[in-house]
């Protein structure tokens, strides 16, 4: 069970993404068209009106999604280097199999092999790069998850588990999850983070403090401190940001997110909404949640 519902990813064509999410994840299309004037409106991005998107659903049939909007390019964005949502998080049943997949793949670049996550021994991600720098961390659980807060995959790829926030202050970010969503926090723990090294060219053996976000003992968001040299994603004005542009996620107590919202909730339709009230929250360096109102889906 899981709060997470869906990551959404800007792109520049969402024929192109389709296809290869179809052929090399096993993703299948649930709902495509293009976004509305008031779905553009709830994510204040109104120039996104009348864009083309793609909702897809993992081999697993879960109910959480990744979802696809076509975009403008903006050159001076590079992922892992600014702030707000920085990473899709997928379970898989096999990580060296889906390395396998990934090493034949002409769409993906492995930018992480296989490897024991630092200080988590039964957690073992890789990570990849797509052409519309889309980064995805292809993860398998070597535990029983359910035991630790986390999903234990139905499908080869299965659905995102976890996205990953990129934050100027870890501590600001976390009592802003912890008062306004009422999520428990871990305490921060510090581990070598090879994609943040990687982009910032760290020196040899720095840690980098994260913390994980959890709702009745399940692992669904996580947030990590960036280097002083992140600094806040560029965007063309009135659109939706490069990169990871929104997390979605279901919320049971509404009622306490009065006071908080961006853009307050109206009832929407289609195969991720389900006819449920929808609004918007900005997260202290201004990264887009989409709220749900409901409980946990399979």
């Amino acid at each position: 069970m899981t709060l997470l519902r869906c990551a959404t990813h800007t792109v520049s064509n969402v024929a192109e993404v389709a296809e290869r999410y179809a052929r090399w994840l096993d993703y299948a299309v649930v709902e495509q068209g293009v976004v509305s004037e008031d779905l553009a409106a709830l994510w204040q991005a109104p120039s996104s009106a009348g864009k083309a998107y793609v909702l897809m659903r993992p081999a697993s049939g879960s109910d959480v999604f990744l979802r696809f909007v076509e975009g403008d390019a903006v050159p001076d964005y590079a992922p892992i280097r600014t702030y707000g949502w920085a990473a899709i998080e997928i379970c898989v049943t096999d990580v060296e199999a889906v390395n396998e997949r990934m090493l034949a793949s002409p769409d993906f670049e492995v930018i992480g092999p296989p490897r024991p996550l630092d200080g988590f021994p039964t957690v073992k991600p890789m990570q990849v790069r797509g052409p519309d720098l889309e980064t995805v961390y292809l993860t398998e659980i070597r535990v029983n998850g359910a035991e630790h807060g986390l999903p234990t995959p139905r499908s080869l790829v299965d659905r995102p588990f976890i996205l990953v926030l990129a934050c100027s202050d870890l501590q600001a970010s976390i009592d802003w999850v912890r008062d306004v969503l009422g999520f428990d926090m871990i305490d921060p723990v510090s581990i070598h983070y090879s994609m943040i090294s990687l982009a910032f060219d760290l020196p040899e053996g720095e840690k980098v403090a994260l913390v994980t976000a959890k709702y009745e003992g399940e692992t669904f968001l996580e947030l990590d401190q960036y280097p002083q040299a992140a600094t806040p994603r560029p965007q063309v004005e009135g659109a939706l940001p490069p990169g990871v542009s929104i997390c979605t996620i279901n919320v049971p107590d509404f009622a306490r997110l009065e006071g908080h919202w961006a853009v307050r909730p109206e009832v929407r339709e289609g195969a991720l909404y389900n006819g449920a009230k929808v609004g918007l929250l900005r997260m202290p360096d201004g990264a887009l949640l989409e709220v749900i109102e409901g409980g946990r889906v399979l």
